[in-house]
């Protein structure tokens, strides 16, 4: 090194990896979801008030082992009732379970759809079976948006279990850091990079444009 030459940082950050493939949580980036439509259904077989239900109801162990697929849906639909003080009628209980789904957000399947010609996309959800048959079902046209959706109730793995992100790179047979990962839920964000994958939280569509933008793979 020549007298006056500064040696290099030793600290700098190093440099993201090249990203290969995306992947998407399903809702609240690309469905629009809303649990209140589940409680004002299932106030009309409670005594409890709306704002009782609301309050009761909890993403408590009972939903997290739904969503691994750990406990079937009536058994699941039990604990509601108990929880919920619900009239046992699981057919019942089961049309406000799906009513929570509103509509697919236009905005982003639009920018995953332009992706995917240049990146292979993928999907992650939080998602218990009964669920998963209902958004299969409504909105067709994001299950044909990805190359493949990796949904908890199936794999045994949810967010933001490392072990499920770990699961999905080895799946799709790239490194961790080779994924770039979109969800609305910063916990699960911090999950993903905590796993080493690259991640978004996306607050609205208006995020989801401006990381593929950066990528040269967007509208």
């Amino acid at each position: 090194m020549s007298p006056g030459q500064r040696a290099p940082a030793t600290d700098a950050p190093a440099p993201a990896a090249a990203v290969q493939a995306l992947l998407f949580d399903l809702g609240g980036v690309l469905i629009d979801i809303d649990f209140n439509r589940a409680f004002e259904h299932w106030q009309t077989l409670s005594p409890l008030s709306l704002e009782g239900i609301r309050a009761r109801f909890s993403f408590d162990e009972a939903y997290a082992q739904h969503e691994r697929g750990e406990i079937t849906a009536d058994t699941y639909f039990a604990h509601l009732v108990q929880l919920l003080e619900l009239q046992p009628d699981h057919q019942v209980i089961a049309r406000g379970w799906n009513a929570i789904f509103i509509g697919q957000i236009s905005e982003t399947l639009a920018l995953v759809q332009a992706a995917r010609a240049h990146l292979p996309c993928y999907a992650f959800s939080n998602s218990n079976a009964a669920h998963q048959a209902a958004w299969s079902r409504l909105y067709p046209s994001v299950v044909q948006a990805f190359d493949r959706i990796f949904v908890s109730s199936e794999i045994g793995l949810r967010k933001p279990e490392r072990r499920a992100f770990e699961h999905i790179a080895g799946a799709v047979g790239l490194p961790a850091d080779a994924l770039l990962f979109f969800d609305d839920l910063a916990d699960n964000v911090a999950g993903a990079r905590t796993a080493g994958l690259q991640a978004v939280l996306v607050r609205s569509p208006a995020d989801v444009r401006a990381a593929l933008a950066a990528l040269g793979c967007g509208l």
